[in-house]
Formats: structure tokens, C-alpha cells, sequence
């Protein structure tokens, strides 16, 4: 990334939100492309998830920083919304469920995979934060969507993945969906823990992915 990317993720680690938010701002108006302004949230709320895990950021610093990602997504979802428009067709590109696990009450990375979503032509059925597996079973009877998206920002979230999934299995429906995780430190590892089919480094990633699963569960039907 540039001098100023990594300025950036700094300042919004670092709690500096008028700084942060300013100069997401000027970077913006600059021509900074939207998907780089995306990953470099991403980049900084690795660093805050790793400080709150090691216990040296609290509540209080989540909030914030959930404060300054809102204010840049705010900015930023304009310049996707107009840089799609021409690309969008009428015609919904398929369904797609998401949900923040239970336990875990962060939304900031689900919101903007949403918004992604939408934009790229999807129908989203969002079931917020803090999710039980029987509500995520619940809504899948309900809307039959041929993806699933379970999101988390904390370690603990992964468990909460895993029980989901696990859920999944006992109620009879996993074999007709499929299911992405994404948040936090996600990796291969983790992907294996939880029994998903795939996982999202971001926003941009988790579209393409919906795009594939989406378009193969219309071919076989």
C-alpha cells in the first residue's frame, strides 16, 4: 500500500478519528479508488480486533472505531453505488442471508459485504448481530437462499461459526447451501474449523464469490 494507505490504517488503530475520518476524506476526493479505501478498513480493524484480543483496547475503542468505519463507509458507498450503476441489471442476481453470529454484536464488516451485494444486484435478507443458529435455520426455511453468510470480527466468533454450521448439518439443510464466513482472522484454518465452504477476505472477494454459487445453483436447476 501507499505512504498514505498506511497512514490511514495507523490513524484508525490508533483511535485518531478526526485525523482518520479527514483524510479517508481527501484520499477520496483525490481519486483514491473505493475498493482500496475498503481494504485499508479492513487492514486497520485487523490491528484494533488484535489489540481488543490482547486486552489492550476495550468496548469503548470498538465503538470508536466502529464510529469512524461508519463515517468512511458513508463516503464510500456513493462512489461504489455510481461506479455500479451502469452494471446492474434489473433482474436480482440471486438471494443471499447474513447474519452477524451469536455472541459477537460487530456489523460494521457485514454491513459493508451488504451493501457490495446490493449493489452488484443481490437480494440481501439481513438478520443483524448477535444470531442464534436457530433464527439463521428459521430464515433459510423461510427465504431458501442458495448462500449463507455468517459473519464475526472477534476470535469467539469462530466457535459460534462452527456451532452454526454444526446446526446446519443437525436440522437436514446443509447440504443445499452453501455457506461463506467472513471477519476477523479468517484464513484456511479457520475455514476447515467451522466446516464452510469458502471465506471472504473482503467485500469484493465475498460478491464474486455469491456470483459463482449463485449462478451454479441456477444451472442445475
Amino acid at each position: 500500500m501507499s505512504e498514505v494507505s498506511d497512514k490511514l490504517i495507523n490513524l484508525i488503530a490508533d483511535m485518531e478519528e478526526d485525523e482518520a475520518v479527514e483524510l479517508a476524506r481527501v484520499s477520496l476526493d483525490g481519486g483514491m479508488p473505493p475498493a482500496e479505501m475498503l481494504e485499508i478498513c479492513r487492514s486497520a480493524m485487523d490491528i484494533v480486533g488484535k489489540r481488543f484480543e490482547d486486552q489492550e483496547y476495550f468496548i469503548p475503542e470498538l465503538i470508536l472505531a466502529g464510529e469512524m468505519l461508519t463515517a468512511i463507509g458513508d463516503m464510500v458507498k456513493p462512489l461504489i453505488a455510481a461506479g455500479a450503476e451502469d452494471q446492474t441489471e434489473k433482474e436480482s442476481a440471486g438471494l443471499v442471508l447474513i447474519g452477524t453470529v451469536h455472541g459477537d454484536l460487530h456489523d460494521i464488516g457485514k454491513n459493508i459485504v451488504t451493501f457490495m451485494l446490493d449493489v452488484n444486484g443481490f437480494e440481501v435478507v439481513d438478520l443483524g448481530i448477535d444470531v442464534p443458529p436457530e433464527r439463521f435455520i428459521e430464515a433459510i426455511k423461510e427465504h431458501q437462499p442458495p448462500v449463507v453468510g455468517l459473519s464475526g470480527f472477534l476470535t469467539l466468533a469462530f466457535d459460534s461459526m462452527k456451532e452454526t454450521v454444526d446446526a446446519f448439518v443437525e436440522a437436514g439443510i446443509r447440504d443445499d447451501i452453501k455457506v461463506m464466513i467472513g471477519g476477523g482472522q479468517v484464513d484456511d484454518a479457520i475455514l476447515k474449523y467451522t466446516g464452510a465452504d469458502a471465506f471472504g477476505i473482503n467485500a469484493m472477494q465475498a460478491v464474486s464469490c455469491c456470483k459463482e454459487w449463485t449462478q451454479t445453483a441456477e444451472a442445475a436447476e
